[in-house]
C-alpha cells in the first residue's frame, strides 16, 4: 500500500469517528498524474446525491504527457464506488447533527487507485489546541526518555 496522497488537516479539522474505504472512477491520464504524485486533497470533501457518492474540489493535474487535454477541469467532481449498504450507512451518519464525509488518504492496492473516506465530526477550536498540547508533552517525554539511553 503506496499513499499518494494526505489530508494532512483533517485529522486536525476533525475527529475522525469511522473510516472507509472506496473506489474512484478515473480517467486513464488521472490515474497517469496520480501515480506521478500530481494530487491533493486539501479542501477536498464527499457529497451523497441520488444514492451516489462524489469527491468534490480534489485537485489532479493534467498528465504532462498528455494530448488533448486542455479543456481538462483539474478540481472535477469524481465518482466514489461504494456499495449500495455503505451509501445508505453514510448518508443516515451525515444527515446526523456534526458529521461530514472527509478524504483522508489517497493510496494503491493491488493496483487500484483506492481513497479512505472518513466520517467526521468538526473540533471546536479548543479541542484543537488540547490535541497540539498533548501531542507536545508526548514529545517531550520520548526526548526525555532518549536522552537517559
Amino acid at each position: 500500500m503506496t499513499t499518494l496522497a494526505q489530508n494532512r488537516k483533517a485529522f486536525h479539522n476533525y475527529s475522525i469517528e469511522d473510516q472507509i474505504e472506496a473506489g474512484l472512477s478515473l480517467l486513464g491520464h488521472e490515474v497517469k498524474s496520480i501515480r506521478n504524485g500530481q494530487a491533493s486533497l486539501d479542501g477536498a470533501y464527499v457529497t451523497i446525491r441520488n444514492g451516489e457518492a462524489y469527491l468534490r474540489n480534489a485537485y489532479i493535474g493534467k498528465y504532462k504527457h498528455g494530448s488533448n487535454l486542455e479543456a481538462y477541469d483539474e478540481s472535477r467532481e469524481r465518482k466514489l464506488l461504494f456499495n449500495k449498504k455503505e451509501i445508505l450507512h453514510l448518508q443516515q451518519k451525515s444527515k446526523e447533527k456534526g458529521l461530514t464525509l472527509v478524504p483522508l488518504q489517497l493510496y494503491t492496492a493491488k493496483h487500484k487507485i483506492k481513497l479512505k473516506v472518513g466520517l467526521g465530526r468538526g473540533k471546536k477550536q479548543y479541542d484543537k489546541r488540547e490535541t497540539i498540547k498533548r501531542k507536545e508533552t508526548k514529545r517531550k517525554l520520548e526526548r526525555a526518555l532518549r536522552s537517559r539511553v
